[in-house]
């Protein structure tokens, strides 16, 4: 996908209507931004990144798909407003998708890892984080050993990672444990619900995540 050069200078417009998602790899945090869409809950802000699409995917939907070189001129030119590597891959967020999110005039959802998470957390106060976390351990573990797309050591790997995305969470402004999927997905909705815009001056604490 290729951007005029007017998007190179954009920022993040409207944070008070963002709200971040994350958690770990096989936690579901995408199952859940897509069942909140469907309902018209939220609309989502598509990232991108340089993996190749896994099948079913696709372009413009799931994510912005961009060779790795193309991603880098992006970062050259300053028209992400955070990225990381992971797993031999570039992932981040175009300023250009979550400002076309905000237009839609609903809460916008924004699904990336932690580590972007806390980068706009630091630059744009009035953003909301929402961490996704399994019940316990043990099924995550079950989670990823389920998932086809991968392998036993990446598994292992993204369970290491997930460890210390688990020892971020009470960073976030609320926790939501995805036990069963139905209800998280009715808290995450509850709290989109609830939670009212605010300036960029700071995050919202009405409910904060558990220490």
């Amino acid at each position: 996908m290729r951007l005029g050069p007017q998007d190179a200078s954009r920022l993040l417009e409207h944070p008070e209507k963002v709200f971040v998602i994350s958690g770990p790899s096989g936690v579901g945090k995408n199952t859940i931004a897509r069942a909140l869409c469907r309902a018209g809950t939220a609309v989502r802000a598509v990232t991108a990144t340089s993996r190749p699409p896994r099948p079913g995917e696709a372009d413009g939907r799931d994510y912005h798909f961009v060779s790795a070189e193309e991603f880098e001129q992006w970062l050259r030119e300053g028209r992400l407003l955070e990225h990381t590597r992971y797993c031999g891959h570039y992932y981040g967020t175009p300023a250009f998708s979550v400002n076309r999110a905000c237009e839609a005039g609903l809460p916008v959802l924004l699904v990336i890892d932690v580590e972007g998470a806390l980068q706009l957390r630091a630059r744009w106060q009035g953003l909301r984080l929402i961490f996704i976390a399994p019940p316990d351990e043990g099924a995550l573990r079950d989670r990823l050993a389920q998932r086809g797309d991968i392998t036993e050591v990446q598994a292992q790997e993204r369970l290491e990672r997930a460890r210390e995305e688990m020892s971020l969470a009470h960073r976030y402004d609320w926790t939501v444990v995805n036990d069963q999927l139905e209800s998280a997905v009715q808290e995450v909705a509850r709290i989109l619900a609830e939670a009212q815009p605010q300036a960029s001056t700071g995050p919202d604490r009405t409910r904060p995540s558990d220490p």
